[in-house]
């Protein structure tokens, strides 16, 4: 299993917003991509900063969508609201205590 991490910031004033989109958006859309698996968002909303962990089949999986523009498209719905780039890593998933749903 694949993990992308991926960490920005928003304006603290739009987070609930920002949420708001991810849930209505950003998860139903990634349940259709080939190798979901499951996504996690984590906000710190004292400072904006959002951290999300999505998990994937594999790592080809995760190309795979970011090659077909999915990323680009979910980032753009936060235009106006994000104060910093997204930055995105991936990771081999080592160690899994309880699978993502």
């Amino acid at each position: 299993m694949f993990a992308r991490h991926v960490t920005t910031e928003v304006r603290k004033d739009k987070l609930e917003e920002a949420l708001k989109i991810y849930e209505e958006n950003v998860i139903p859309e990634g349940k259709a991509q080939e190798g979901y698996r499951g996504i996690y968002l984590l906000a710190n909303k004292e400072t904006g900063k959002i951290i999300s962990i999505s998990f994937w089949d594999s790592e080809e999986h995760a190309i795979v969508n970011e090659n077909s523009g999915y990323f680009r498209k979910q980032v753009e719905k936060f235009n106006g609201i994000l104060i910093s780039s997204p930055i995105r890593e991936g990771f081999e998933v080592s160690i899994m205590l309880s699978k993502p749903k």
